[in-house]
């Protein structure tokens, strides 16, 4: 399969590739086909990701996993979500610190279980570390961390389950 990825100056000389997966359901059913075999080995009890390009990822994924629940993390806080658990992250596209909330009623969904973090791409790992404290908190159990793709080489990405990595342009 392939997909022509549009550059991003992310700031002045960096360029980034743009993975939308927003609608493309060829595209992400036929990477959920390939991640979901090495996913379910690890034998998870729920899936987390944060809320938004990612979540069409982790729900296809649970239908190729039997149905596993997944849960996602919400960028703004509601009042319905109760008593939500939070962290902040800096996303690498807008350069701004966001905040993720985990619902109240999916805190007993991942409480002491085993839990796989989801995501389109990683770039810095810093909404990886938000989840990572909110799942902390909330006594989950974080057995692994899987993406599409691993972008650059901030940290290394050697234990993220990936199925490609994206290099990040530096003009110069």
């Amino acid at each position: 399969m392939r997909r022509e990825l549009r550059l991003f100056q992310i700031k002045p000389g960096v360029r980034i590739a743009i993975l939308n997966i927003l609608g493309d359901t060829e595209f992400v059913e036929a990477v959920s086909k390939e991640l979901a075999p090495k996913l379910l080995a690890l034998n998870p009890d729920v899936l987390v990701t944060a809320e938004a390009k990612a979540i069409p990822l982790a729900h296809s994924l649970s239908l190729h996993m039997n149905a596993l629940p997944y849960v996602v993390l919400r960028k703004s806080y509601k009042p319905y979500m109760g008593d939500a658990l939070q962290s902040e992250t800096l996303s690498i596209t807008t350069g701004e610190p966001q905040t993720l909330y985990l619902d109240e009623k999916d805190r007993a969904l991942v409480a002491g279980k085993r839990v796989i973090i989801v995501d389109d791409v990683i770039s810095t790992g810093s909404t990886l570390q938000g989840i990572r404290l909110i799942m902390g908190k909330a006594g989950a159990n974080v057995i692994a961390e899987a993406a599409i793709f691993t972008e650059g080489d901030r940290a290394g990405w050697s234990n993220i389950i990936a199925l490609g990595h994206l290099p990040v342009w530096i003009d110069g």
